[in-house]
């Protein structure tokens, strides 16, 4: 439809249309960051008014630091999670039914403590395998039908949903204002911003699909 990847549509493209369950697992794992510098391409990559290109450097109270990346205008793509850690690092790619682990053999601050030049501590790789990713979408979905039909405890209450929209919009306010901003953001400010782009929107016209077209790409 026309009103999608729009600032009056949808209020926002990647960081709210293609990667918000990325988002979600970030503050799930890290919880949330203290401040966020963010640099966003706006129709970088595609005819449109919303952004498609993010990288964002996060900032957390406890002194740890994260880099968040995302874009629509590459391919093939990758979808990578990368945790530095002081006794090694963990790595997975959403391709894989394993997570690597290059364990060290002493933790990275006594390895400093201790270094002699530019030596590094020994590290030795360990797979954590796993079977299958859940049911996802229909296990959610099955799981709100019986909290209403039994009493069934959510697994995803709503209130989950807020963090990773904070993260959102508090990236993109961070690039309109080209400087580093502090979480939590103002409600009243971000919605001021975002309102003055949705009055100066474009809804685009659209061809009308038929079922008939091809949809095997498709979500």
């Amino acid at each position: 439809g026309g009103w999608r990847a729009t600032w009056s549509g949808e209020g926002g493209g990647v960081l709210l249309n293609q990667c918000p369950h990325q988002l979600d697992l970030l503050q799930w794992l890290f919880g949330m960051p203290e401040s966020v510098q963010s640099v966003c391409g706006f129709g970088a990559h595609h005819d449109i008014e919303v952004e498609d290109d993010v990288t964002t450097l996060l900032k957390y109270p406890s002194g740890a630091s994260g880099v968040f990346t995302t874009t629509t205008g590459e391919t093939p793509g990758i979808n990578r999670l990368e945790i530095a850690s002081e006794n090694g690092l963990l790595s997975y790619d959403a391709e894989d039914s394993f997570i690597r682990w290059r364990r060290n053999a002493k933790p990275v601050t006594a390895a400093i403590a201790e270094n002699a030049g530019f030596e590094k501590p020994e590290t030795r790789d360990e797979k954590i395998e796993f079977n299958g990713a859940g049911r996802q979408h229909a296990e959610v979905l099955d799981n709100f039908a019986a909290a209403i039909l039994h009493g069934e405890k959510l697994i995803a209450p709503a209130q989950e949903g807020i963090h990773s929209v904070e993260l959102a919009n508090s990236m993109l306010l961070s690039a309109w204002r080209g400087t580093s901003v502090a979480l939590p953001i103002s409600p009243r400010g971000y919605a001021r911003l975002l309102k003055q782009r949705a009055d100066n929107s474009v809804v685009k016209k659209t061809v009308r699909k038929t079922l008939a077209d091809d949809m095997s790409a498709s979500f």
